[in-house]
């Protein structure tokens, strides 16, 4: 955990454990974000924006902040791709040049550069690029495939292209000049193809309606390309997407990160067989929760030199795990049962 007069996160940077996959050793810090969501940084990266990354992600993912993520669907998604988002030095930096060259995943579909992050002005347009990056990642690579008929980016694809289309007043496949007199969404960036155009108009759109552009400097700043910069007017003027993006069914983030992720019950979930057993908090001073256990089970936990400090058996039983007696620092919690075994990383503070 990091705590500071702005933020307190609590997440742990690791050394990079893939840094043997091809575009991934470069990275030597790394966090893993509600075991669906990698940010990999350079060594020259602050601990302090790397964690503000992962905070971040955190937030978008687990929005209520109950410590699991909102949409089991998006997860899965995100898991399958290995979703991630890189933090370089600078632009166009040999390291950001190596990481394209070689990287062959699906996981990444935006990057971050140090100083585009302000972990203190947390998604302020022109300050910190954070929020606006990670939703991109958490859009392309979940959104987009696991609700095509929603969101799919191609057009005439979904009920978001339909509203794009309204919103930039048609359809363009080529960039016009200038955009028609009724349009409200006019980004004019010629690299960008209309499924570009569709991710950008995602993030315009949910992070209006999270109120994080309503502010005067904001909306002057972005009146070129974006227009309804506050709640009220993006739900009166783009009327489509409001509706589509406040859809329960999807459950998009609706609240606005602040940097800060620590909930009070943050915990693991997982299937064992056909059980969802649950471990909360995993980061803990006191005790940990393990529910929904079945059958004969043993538990352990290890320090972080892989000695056994602990170990139960239980059957058919919740399990309330005392912790106060240890160090702080991390630690892996294993269950198993018969042939079924899972490690766990726990954080005592």
């Amino acid at each position: 955990m990091i705590s500071n007069a702005q933020n307190t996160v609590c997440f742990t940077i690791e050394n990079n454990p893939n840094s043997n996959v091809s575009g991934l050793g470069l990275f030597t810090k790394y966090v893993n974000v509600l075991d669906c969501f990698s940010i990999y940084a350079e060594s020259s990266i602050p601990d302090t924006k790397v964690l503000h990354a992962a905070a971040v992600a955190a937030e978008l993912l687990d929005n209520d902040e109950n410590g699991f993520v909102d949409d089991e669907v998006l997860k899965t998604a995100l898991q399958a791709s290995d979703a991630l988002i890189p933090i370089f030095s600078q632009e166009n930096s040999n390291a950001e040049n190596t990481f394209f060259n070689q990287y062959n995943g699906e996981g990444a579909a935006a990057v971050l550069y140090n100083n585009e992050m302000n972990p203190i002005q947390t998604g302020y347009w022109g300050s910190d690029a954070t929020v606006e990056e990670v939703i991109h990642v958490i859009n392309a690579v979940g959104h987009t495939s696991i609700y095509p008929n929603a969101f799919s980016i191609e057009p005439n694809s979904s009920l978001m292209s339909e509203a794009m289309d309204v919103a930039r007043g048609g359809q363009f496949i080529n960039i016009p000049n200038p955009y028609p007199n009724s349009a409200w969404y006019h980004y004019d960036d010629e690299t960008c193809d209309y499924g570009c155009m569709a991710i950008e108009y995602m993030y315009w759109s949910i992070v209006s309606w999270m109120g994080i552009l309503n502010d005067p400097s904001t909306c002057n700043g972005i009146a070129n390309e974006w227009e309804p910069c506050s709640p009220s007017l993006f739900q009166s003027t783009d009327v489509l997407m409001h509706a589509l993006i406040t859809d329960p069914q999807y459950q998009l983030p609706q609240l606005a990160p602040d940097g800060n992720y620590c909930p009070q019950n943050s915990g693991i979930e997982f299937t064992d067989g056909f059980k969802k057993i649950r471990v909360f908090p995993n980061y803990s001073d006191h005790v940990i929760q393990i529910e929904n256990m079945k059958g004969n089970n043993t538990i352990s936990l290890k320090d972080a030199t892989g000695r056994l400090i602990y170990t139960q058996k239980t059957t058919n039983q919740d399990l309330t795990l005392d912790v106060s007696m240890y160090h702080s620092g991390q630690y892996i919690l294993l269950i198993e049962r018969g042939s079924n075994h899972s490690n766990h990383k726990i954080i005592i503070r």
